[in-house]
């Protein structure tokens, strides 16, 4: 008689890789609109740039290794490493500085390890921070809002054109950690920089980023842990040194949490599952520790946003936060006790 044949327990789900992928990048459409009609094309430029030179990298990567372009082309994951990096990037960056991010983006931070699944960093912060550190010039120019034209912001990206004086304007979290004198009202009413809450225009796009978020949460694409632990962190650090609105005031928490990239980094950046940590309780402490770190770095740092930063140190100790935090094996506590009863 012959013995059935007995197989695994696969789960089987509709949440494969190029579905979820491919949720991730809907889900930054609203912030990417909002970046669009604040700042004019930048982004979709540099959105265009990196995507381009990630895909190209990806095929010639995937030759040289002899692995099949279209399985791995059709994964979507250096098109989203090059979406987050795009959105994270100055709009009028130059056209080459966008190129040189997404290309280090997918050689250092996804190939150099053997590809999808095996890297340790984040592939997207890793492209940022090498442009940061390697071209800080550039990456400090950010328009305000409203201030380019169509065919002047192609001009600034290709270097067709040099910049006009008085484009550049400081951040909200550049101005903050450069004031000595001014309380925190009187930077309100007098820099451009500060909007109702946060950064003009960054809270903006900050509440955008909240709303796809929201939408990876509720399709189940992320786990609310650590975007729930860098949040709290951060509101937190900055309740307990806000203090007041004196010239040494570090910021509101409302205004940590609606400038720079907080929102983009807390639900598309801390949430990659493969450069974070794997459990419930581990993500949750990965969150934190980026949360705390973002804040000391912003209050204290020589960074006005250091969410590239944060995100890249907790990656080195996500496997540490893994070890600690992993869940006990079903039965695993059964079988101490009965160990124990038997002595």
């Amino acid at each position: 008689m012959a013995l059935p044949r007995i197989t695994s327990p696969h789960a089987k789900g509709s949440n494969r890789t190029q579905r979820l992928m491919t949720l991730v990048i809907l889900a930054t459409l609203p912030g990417l609109g909002v970046l669009t009609w604040l700042y004019g094309i930048g982004n979709l430029v540099n959105l265009l740039l990196a995507s381009a030179t990630a895909l190209l990298v990806e095929a010639l990567v995937l030759k040289i290794r002899q692995r099949p372009l279209v399985f791995f082309l059709n994964d979507r994951s250096a098109l989203l490493s090059a979406v987050l990096l795009a959105l994270a990037l100055p709009p009028y960056a130059p056209w080459w500085l966008t190129v040189i991010a997404s290309a280090s983006a997918l050689l250092l931070g996804k190939h150099l390890y053997g590809g999808l699944g095996q890297n340790p960093f984040n592939p997207a912060m890793l492209g940022y921070v090498v442009v940061l550190i390697s071209f800080p010039l550039e990456m400090t120019r950010w328009p305000g809002i409203a201030q380019v034209s169509p065919g002047e912001g192609l001009q600034l990206i290709f270097g067709l054109a040099p910049l006009a004086d008085g484009w550049v304007q400081a951040t909200v979290l550049d101005t903050l950690k450069l004031n000595h004198s001014l309380t925190l009202q009187e930077l309100y009413d007098s820099h451009a920089a500060f909007g109702l809450l946060g950064g003009a225009g960054s809270e903006w796009v900050n509440l955008a980023f909240l709303l796809g978020g929201l939408f990876l949460l509720y399709k189940k694409v992320i786990s609310w842990h650590a975007p729930l632990g860098m949040l709290l962190a951060l509101l937190v650090m900055s309740l307990l040194f806000w203090n007041g609105s004196g010239s040494a005031s570090h910021g509101s928490p409302l205004l940590h949490l609606l400038s720079g990239a907080t929102m983009l980094g807390a639900f598309f950046i801390i949430t990659d599952p493969v450069s974070g940590a794997t459990s419930p309780r581990g993500r949750l402490v990965f969150g934190m520790g980026v949360g705390i770190i973002l804040y000391v770095i912003r209050a204290w740092g020589g960074y006005p946003d250091a969410m590239a930063f944060a995100v890249l140190l907790m990656n080195l100790a996500a496997p540490t936060i893994d070890y600690y935090t992993r869940p006990r094996t079903y039965g695993h506590r059964q079988a101490e006790r009965g160990f124990k009863l038997g002595e």
